[in-house]
């Protein structure tokens, strides 16, 4: 038995996985283009891009000594998109706010406790086979440049907005890794090509022009997902041009949505249905942000425990909701 058999179509799509692959390589090949952007200042605010845990992303034997290979997988949320932005066109009770798709996949839970769950899945099944290799995982908490090992394994390629593509699937995707002490029988597949050619879709359509057409990168402090997901205070100023936007609260799916490669992976066969959708985007937003002025902090927790939307909190969701009165 090998792991193609392991893997079978049925468990991945159990687990939300649409492609996967695999590499040898630990360093990112483009580490350079990543710390030239850090010294240039573009992760802005988000100095966990910046700090210490910079130079380990240089290797992933940094945080991994033992690596030999890695298993990487691309976990899709682009069901639960399709289906948000049905909601967003044809429910008339959609009060007009958006957030991104990203928060509402995956039943609704953090994307990181689902995904590492996934993952521990997977390397019982590796274990199986290989009994004497030791695990770890990556996701994006870890400093790992996770792009770049998901393109050294064959699975895309970084898109003008810097986000990783999939031919097949878009760019709706969540990328989560194990790492391996062992060297594994599986062909790793060619790099994948870039695919973006002349379309500027993204670049031109983002309200906060945080797209930088030359370096393929974003300008951390003018991207309304830093505002609305990182910067949690009521007194943070939004980036110039969000006015223009399209009532984000959570996260910004604009330069996906616009991408060309994402059209054809967004099918809705169901209507979504999520506590995070009746409480955000379906009430009269003054109600909304009553009930949300009434609230302690202890009980904005633990209405929205385990979902996407604890990280940036009652304070944080106010000033972003605010914004658009």
């Amino acid at each position: 038995m090998t792991l193609h058999d392991v893997f079978s179509p049925s468990f991945l799509n159990d687990l939300h996985i649409v492609d996967w692959g695999y590499t040898e390589d630990p360093c990112p090949l483009s580490f350079d283009h990543y710390d030239q952007w850090v010294q240039n200042e573009g992760h802005g605010p988000l100095n966990y891009l910046a700090d210490e845990r910079k130079d380990k992303r240089a290797d992933i034997r940094h945080f991994f000594p033992e690596f030999k290979s890695s298993l990487v997988f691309l976990f899709s949320y682009s069901d639960k998109k399709a289906q948000l932005n049905n909601f967003y066109k044809n429910n008339p009770n959609s009060n007009g706010l958006k957030m991104a798709s990203y928060a509402l996949g995956f039943q609704g839970e953090d994307y990181h406790v689902k995904l590492r769950d996934g993952l521990k899945q997977i390397s019982e099944k590796v274990k199986e086979l290989h009994p004497s290799c030791l695990f770890s995982y990556s996701l994006d908490i870890q400093p790992v440049l996770e792009r770049d090992l998901a393109y050294r394994a064959g699975l895309g390629w970084f898109g003008k907005n810097s986000m990783f593509i999939s031919r097949k699937e878009g760019s709706f995707l969540m990328i989560g890794a194990l790492f391996l002490s062992e060297k594994l029988d599986i062909e790793q597949k060619t790099r994948e090509l870039d695919h973006c050619g002349t379309c500027t879709r993204c670049i031109d359509l983002c309200p906060t022009q945080a797209i930088d057409p030359l370096s393929k990168t974003l300008s951390a402090s003018k991207c309304i997902s830093t505002y609305t997901i990182e910067l949690f205070k009521e007194d943070k100023v939004a980036p110039e041009g969000m006015e223009k936007a399209q009532g984000e609260i959570f996260g910004c799916d604009i330069c996906q949505d616009v991408c060309p490669w994402n059209k054809k992976s967004l099918n809705a066969e169901k209507e979504i249905d999520s506590p995070l959708i009746d409480f955000f985007l379906k009430r009269p937003v003054e109600n909304v942000i009553e009930d949300l002025k009434g609230m302690s902090n202890r009980e904005f927790k633990r209405s929205f425990k385990g979902s996407a939307l604890e990280r940036t909190g009652r304070r944080g969701l106010l000033k972003n909701i605010e914004f658009w009165q």
